[in-house]
């Protein structure tokens, strides 16, 4: 047998797996649903040791043997032998929402369960296993064990504030689960002390382990059950003088037909389209880590190919193959399906914004947006005209092209108005200051308004063909203007409007291209060809070079190798399974018939062609039907009481770990993407506010752009070296990780010709001093003068004796004074409750009564003199030990 032993966090309850390994296909999976303690879990594995080494002879030896540590369990597959485990063996924390930590798997391990006694062996199975581990688990998937990464933050937030007579008739007490030792006492009904969680269904569009946990769903506990996500994470901090602000943006790439670029097009039968990904970017203050007492803010947009049937012949090795309509689709029913699953997920209003082209010689994308036209102008018809799918077509190339037109300007436009049409999440009511100062833009703000702050309703859709370069940019900008809002909103800017060449955008647009990087990657085989900056036209001449290698490295990557990564996504996501006497994976001429259901079996039920969305949808509209408090809803969530006590739910011991040695590399292992400090100025008197507009040469990473620049850099750091440290330098750090390893090389060059220069009173010297030295305004930001007054001597000369005013002076330190008589003008007064109190010597406070009574019944207790416990003592030990024991 394997026996699989997980813990929580505080490593203070434990849980235990049997795997039967005699079975030769079959999983046999035993949980016996008790929480162990750390010391009950030590005497089982010991128990099962000295029982295993009995039986087997081997005194000397261990009976049991460790077969591998992991952080998680990715699910059991099996192709044509038995099940294999695929275990997380390596993490990496990416991000923190609200102390709940996201990880990115960073390495996993697949174990064949079976033992070799009973293996009955096949010949392909070495063939499945290779294509299988041809998805790289190590590359963009995440998890986290407290945070539902499938749904948004709007969603977790709002089921988190359902009503409390909701969740009582709805909790579901178990014997093994409710038993409490002082339950007879009501100990929790008197101290208030019982506290409900929620566990609510993953999102399964999202999640990519669903089938691989299939297996195993209804036999372990919850617990053991920790769902992944593909597509993007990343967490960036802005630093608003001082205070930190983290802007993280997460991705979700649909596990519904997923593929590669020219192999999945349009949508399948049951209205899950290719390359849908979800976007979402949450703000939030990190001083406050709760997500009760902190401020949050989310806002969510969606890609997504063009909702038809379509597709591509890759066949004729073109770069641009011709698009061409598979089935025609009068009463536009993918659409109507697709559309249907938005406006569950989201509300209204949908907003399509279309950006393929409009006017061409040949028809190629035109085909796209007067079928979409026909499909959206076809279902309003049956939409109430509040509810309405708005479509906003604009050729985004013909616009990239025009000198006159600047692209970014007409994109903030339509940003502008889609936010003011769904709103944004915010989990706070709007701030005093905003209500005696209210902003135009702010009160025509969409959404819905709630006590406790405000809710998105609906969505952007933005698509082009692909839905890779031009998309992001759209989304960009879309971001940019949410960001602006979501940044009012929390009280951290003045006017909901942003500019560009600020650091806060700066680094918002950084985040957004390794975004954008990313999911070109999955998709499209390469990295993104057109940037923001080449939409901006500021774009460097050697980018198009790059554009060149990466259109390139796309093509050659659509050619010849996605064929293989989508039979392993077909594989791994469940599409295929293998099985004796059906044909192999690799021998399928194509997998259209594995996506496309209805083309093995005709659906029993047929959607109407004009009521084509969900019952009760439209009742709740523009709200969200998933987050509306219903039936059906409500038995998507499960409910359990906790004690307030609980480590399950606090967050502050399983963050901070307070009963342990606490290790730097575990609390400081979030890996931010970028910061601020990346892209402030490293002039010192420049403005350091992350909203101020800055000229090319100011920026952290311009600086570095070219070598001069760097060495002048370089030199400014070497000279302003032995300076105080000015109030903002905490704000200045050198450049992000791109940029750092040319700057090691660069730096390490110049040191060796500027070895640090002695100022005397030659001339030549005086020359290289003022050709290296920049001058006090530019590193300081103010003018010294070249003598100082008097005053200012005496208070500088106050200052150096502040650490010798209560300590006896030497005759030297009193000769090297007498200018200045430092005993008439010094005259301190400790502000402290230490009487003596100085860099020499301190003499403690007198302690008051309460701690001297305190100290005094310690010291009883020690010689085993206790003194009587009272009521509230009783009910705290009751407490510790229900916790710690139960």
């Amino acid at each position: 047998r394997y026996f699989l032993v997980g813990s929580n966090p505080a490593e203070t309850k434990y849980r235990v797996l049997k795997i039967d390994r005699t079975e030769p296909k079959d999983l046999v999976i035993i949980d016996d649903k008790h929480v162990y303690t750390q010391q009950e879990v030590r005497e089982l594995l010991g128990r099962l040791d000295l029982g295993n080494r009995t039986k087997m002879g081997q005194k000397g030896s261990s009976g049991l043997s460790r077969a591998v540590s992991a952080f998680g369990i990715v699910g059991f597959v099996r192709f044509l032998e038995g099940y294999y485990i695929v275990l997380i063996t390596k993490r990496r924390k990416m991000a923190d929402i609200g102390g709940h930590a996201v990880y990115k798997i960073e390495d996993t391990s697949m174990i064949y369960i079976p033992n070799d006694s009973v293996r009955v062996s096949h010949p392909d199975e070495a063939r499945y296993l290779r294509i299988f581990q041809n998805v790289d688990l190590s590359s963009n998937f995440y998890f986290s064990y407290s945070y539902d990464l499938s749904h948004s933050l709007q969603y977790n937030l709002t089921v988190l504030r359902m009503p409390l007579e909701t969740l009582k008739s709805e909790t579901t007490q178990t014997r093994q689960e409710s038993f409490d030792i002082f339950e007879d006492e009501g100990l929790s009904t008197q101290g208030g002390s019982g506290v409900f969680g929620i566990c609510s269904k993953p999102y399964e569009k999202y999640v990519w382990n669903a089938k691989l946990l299939e297996a195993v769903r209804t036999a372990v506990h919850r617990d053991w059950l920790l769902y992944i996500i593909h597509g993007f994470c990343g967490q960036s901090k802005l630093l608003i003088y001082g205070r930190p602000i983290y802007v993280t943006l997460i991705a979700r790439r649909s596990s519904k037909f997923a593929g590669t670029r020219f192999l999945k097009r349009g949508a399948n039968c049951e209205g899950d389209v290719a390359n849908e990904v979800e976007t979402e970017q949450i703000l939030y203050d990190a001083s406050v880590m709760s997500f009760s007492t902190g401020s949050y803010s989310s806002y969510v947009q969606v890609r997504g190919s063009v909702p038809l049937y379509w597709s591509q012949d890759i066949s004729t090795m073109m770069p641009k193959p011709p698009i061409t309509l598979d089935q025609a689709d009068p009463y536009a029913h993918v659409a109507a399906l697709h559309f249907d699953q938005m406006l569950q997920r989201f509300g209204s209003p949908i907003i399509i914004l279309n950006l393929v082209k409009e006017r061409e010689k040949r028809k190629h994308e035109r085909i796209l947006s007067e079928e979409l036209v026909a499909a959206v102008t076809y279902l309003n018809q049956f939409l109430p005209p509040e509810h309405a799918i708005i479509y906003i077509p604009w050729d985004m190339a013909k616009y990239t092209k025009s000198k006159l037109c600047n692209v970014l300007d007409r994109l903030n436009v339509i940003a502008e108005s889609v936010v003011k049409k769904t709103g944004f999440f915010v989990n706070r009511p709007d701030s005093y200051c905003s209500i005696l100062r209210p902003d135009e833009k702010w009160n025509e703000l969409g959404g819905c308004v709630v006590s406790t702050g405000r809710l998105q309703t609906g969505v952007l859709r933005t698509n082009c063909v692909d839905c890779l370069d031009r998309t992001n940019t759209a989304q960009f900008m879309v971001g940019k203007c949410a960001l602006a809002y979501q940044l009012y909103s929390l009280g951290l800017i003045d006017k909901p409007n942003l500019q560009f060449d600020t650091d806060a955008v700066r680094l918002f647009e950084e985040l957004y291209e390794d975004h954008g990087d990313t999911l070109s990657l999955q998709y499209g085989g390469s990295q993104l060809v057109h940037r923001v900056k080449t939409y901006r036209k500021i774009a460097p001449w050697t980018q198009h070079s790059k554009d060149i290698m990466q259109t390139l490295s796309r093509y050659y990557s659509n050619a010849f190798s996605d064929a293989d990564r989508q039979d392993s996504i077909n594989l791994f996501l469940g599409v295929f399974k293998p099985a004796e006497g059906k044909p192999h994976l690799w021998e399928l001429p194509t997998d259209f018939y594995l996506h496309h259901k209805n083309t093995l079996s005709l659906s029993q039920t047929r959607q109407s062609y004009t009521y084509w969305w969900t019952t009760g949808v439209l009742k709740h509209l523009p709200l969200p039907f998933d987050e509306v408090t219903c039936a059906e809803n409500r038995r998507k969530l499960t409910v359990k009481k906790f004690h307030k006590y609980e480590e399950e739910i606090d967050i502050h011991n399983e963050f901070f770990r307070p009963y342990e040695l606490s290790s730097f590399d575990e609390t400081f292992c979030l890996a931010m993407t970028n910061s601020t400090r990346d892209f402030m100025p490293k002039n010192v008197g420049i403005d350091p506010s992350p909203f101020t507009v800055r000229k090319p040469d100011e920026t952290g990473k311009s600086v570095l752009g070219n070598k001069n620049n760097r060495e002048e850099t370089v030199l400014q750091r070497k000279t302003a070296a032995s300076a105080p440290p000015p109030p903002s330098e905490e704000a200045v750090s050198s450049s992000s990780e791109d940029d750092s390893g040319t700057d090691k090389e660069d730096e390490g060059a110049v040191s060796q010709r500027s070895t640090p220069v002695k100022v005397t009173d030659t001339g030549d010297n005086t020359k290289i001093t003022e050709n290296v030295v920049q001058s006090t305004k530019d590193v300081y930001g103010v003018n010294l003068s070249d003598i100082p007054s008097e005053d200012d001597l005496a208070i500088y000369a106050r200052f150096v004796q502040l650490g010798q005013s209560q300590h006896k002076q030497d005759k030297g330190s009193q000769q090297f004074c007498s200018k200045y008589p430092l005993d008439k003008v010094i005259n301190l007064i400790p502000i402290s409750s230490f009487s003596q109190d100085n860099i020499y010597e301190v003499q403690p406070p007198r302690a008051d009564w309460k701690s001297i009574e305190i100290f005094h019944a310690h010291i009883q207790a020690g010689r085993g003199n206790m003194q009587p416990l009272g009521r509230d003592d009783f009910l705290m030990y009751r407490e510790y030990i229900r916790n710690r024991y139960m």
